[in-house]
């Protein structure tokens, strides 16, 4: 956890411009269009808790792969909303590690969605700083995005964070059963 006066970095690592990784990462990006798109959601799903799995057992993970896929799948918005309820008090750590790292490696044009799941996290936490400069990051990427404006109007709102994080897992069931019934 940081303190007042340490600042966290969120800025892009050189992997966020690797052109293989994009290349690997944009594979994977969703289309509202396919026919088979609860089947990418489902694999969207499959691949967020896969991931935290693997920084859960070993604090980071070294399969590209499984990173673009996750990258890629958050693209769909049921994919971001269901990795959106996927934290809780035990996994908490875990996921701040994880969309913090995925949102120093996300490629342009998939900024936005780790982006606003790593500012969720540093709200819940208390964080209201670093939560707007991951907004932000997010509105650089993708000035319109919804969940960007609506969080905004939360973190704005002085909504307790208790009440955001008891929201958010109140959601979850429901974007779950949606994926996968």
């Amino acid at each position: 956890m940081t303190t007042e006066y340490e600042e966290l970095s969120i800025t892009s690592l050189p992997l966020a411009s690797d052109v293989t990784f994009i290349e690997l990462v944009q594979s994977f990006y969703v289309d509202p269009e396919n026919a088979d798109v609860t089947m990418l959601q489902r694999d969207g799903a499959t691949a967020v808790i896969d991931l935290a799995v693997e920084f859960e057992k070993y604090g980071v993970t070294s399969n590209p792969d499984l990173i673009a896929r996750t990258l890629g799948r958050l693209s769909d918005i049921q994919v971001r909303d269901f990795a959106l309820g996927t934290h809780n008090a035990q996994t908490f750590e875990t996921y701040w590690r994880m969309w913090h790292y995925l949102l120093q490696i996300a490629p342009v044009g998939f900024v936005a969605p780790v982006a606003t799941l790593f500012a969720t996290l540093a709200y819940e936490r208390g964080d209201t700083p670093l939560a707007y400069r991951s907004l932000e990051r997010a509105t650089i990427d993708a000035p319109a995005y919804s969940l960007t404006i609506l969080l905004r109007r939360v973190f704005g709102s002085g909504w307790p964070a208790t009440a955001f994080a008891a929201m958010r897992i109140e959601l979850h069931p429901k974007v779950t059963a949606g994926i996968f019934e």
